[in-house]
């Protein structure tokens, strides 16, 4: 069921307020926004830490950039957020932050495309990274433009993480297992080096992935020209999947113990 107005803001205001108590966004960093209906987006107002944001001070923004109701400024990000919603219509919410780790990665300019985590390949599959864009500026929607097609999360090189859901909460979790995943992947490789999962098990988990009928993929990114014979098309999966997803995690884990 879709949510009301009052309830939207108050979702962006509580993504706000956990991307600032974990430090994932410092002073007045990070914007945040969620999708009305097809033409109309909320969004969080310029110069608001988000940790202290109240509904009324988000503002009503349509998919051309012109604000429609509000007394604040929106995000001068909102370039980014708009790029999201016209490439890909199941898109609700976009949460661009800077998580220290992943962030780490982005100014390293690493994606995080390891083959490690079950967990991730089957929820994000690879993350990959966004050409560097000046911020507030249409490079920065440009750099992300292709790649959202096939990604639920992108590194945005020199700048921080970007993920996107069906609403701002799923986007809001994707940045959980971004940062998650960034944060063991840099203790592995300080632990001597990450030691992928091989090729034939990473099928295996793409083939119970189908097996429990969990979208890959999607008629959106078929013909983008981001994706090669060695990279699937892998987009989140809806929040009623969460329970498959571990399931299949425990099946995978199972079978590689006994190898």
């Amino acid at each position: 069921m879709a949510l009301s107005e009052k309830e939207t803001r108050e979702q962006i205001c509580e993504a706000g307020r956990r991307l600032w108590m974990k430090g994932w966004v410092a002073s007045n960093d990070g914007n945040i926004s969620m999708k009305l209906d097809d033409e109309i987006f909320i969004t969080t107002p310029t110069g608001i830490s988000k940790g202290f944001m109240t509904p009324d001070m988000l503002v009503k923004v349509d998919i051309n950039g012109n604000v429609r109701d509000g007394y604040m400024k929106p995000s001068s990000e909102v370039k980014i957020h708009i790029e999201a919603y016209k490439r890909r219509n199941d898109i609700g919410g976009v949460v661009p932050a800077h998580p220290p780790i992943c962030t780490g990665y982005a100014v390293a300019n690493i994606p995080l495309n390891f083959r490690t985590l079950p967990e991730i390949i089957i929820s994000l599959g690879r993350i990959p990274l966004a050409e560097y864009g000046t911020p507030s500026t249409s490079e920065l929607s440009d750099s992300i433009s292709e790649l959202i097609l096939c990604h639920d999360a992108l590194l945005l090189a020199n700048h921080g993480a970007m993920t996107v859901g069906k609403d701002v909460m799923e986007a809001y979790y994707n940045m959980e297992r971004v940062e998650m995943f960034a944060n063991i992947s840099f203790v592995a490789q300080n632990l001597g080096g990450m030691k992928p999962i091989s090729e034939p098990d990473v099928k295996k988990l793409e083939d119970l992935r189908e097996e429990f009928g969990i979208k890959i993929g999607g008629s959106a990114c078929m013909n983008c020209g981001t994706c090669t014979g060695t990279e699937s098309c892998e987009m989140s999966t809806e929040p009623e999947h969460e329970e498959i997803i571990e399931e299949i995690t425990r099946k995978i884990i199972k079978e590689l113990d006994n190898q």
